[in-house]
């Protein structure tokens, strides 16, 4: 599992941001802090709640100059849906293919609900070398990051 003081896995995927693109995140790298939030799947209460609970942050992540990306194996159309329905105003990654996820190290399997090979809920803060300068990982995936302690991470990164 990648952790503080890692460089971060780069990551190749697509990206819903009212639009489907291509996204490289060493294209975001150099430009302020980049929160990366991983997130089992769209749709889901615990996950609806983490997303908005990022974008009622959102204005203090920015005065941080920072990034902020949520990452799931959604497809990027569904989260397109979701971003408009919990109107979410930064990017989803989408990682199909499960590759970041996998190198990132938190793929997990939530068998009750029919979840295999989804994302861990975790948050990681890369600095502008792409060091990994925060790590936080769920034990349980309904859980959510202390966001205060998220944005102390991210003003110091």
């Amino acid at each position: 599992m990648v952790s503080t003081g890692d460089s971060a896995p780069d990551i190749s995927a697509t990206v819903a941001n009212g639009e489907v693109e291509e996204f490289e995140l060493s294209d975001h790298l150099g430009d302020g802090p980049v929160v990366l939030a991983f997130f089992p799947g769209a749709f889901t209460p615990p996950c609806s709640n983490e997303m908005v609970a990022l974008q009622d942050h959102l204005s203090d992540f920015h005065d941080a100059d920072a990034t902020v990306l949520g990452v799931s194996a959604d497809s990027a159309f569904s989260q397109n849906a979701f971003r408009e329905k919990e109107d979410l105003e930064f990017d989803l990654v989408s990682d199909m293919d499960r590759d970041a996820i996998e190198d990132y190290g938190v793929r997990i399997d939530i068998d009750d609900l029919g979840l295999l090979g989804v994302a861990n809920r975790s948050v990681f803060v890369l600095d502008d070398d792409g060091e990994v300068t925060y790590d936080w990982v769920s034990d349980d995936p309904t859980n959510e990051p202390d966001y205060d302690e998220l944005l102390d991470a991210v003003q110091s990164a």
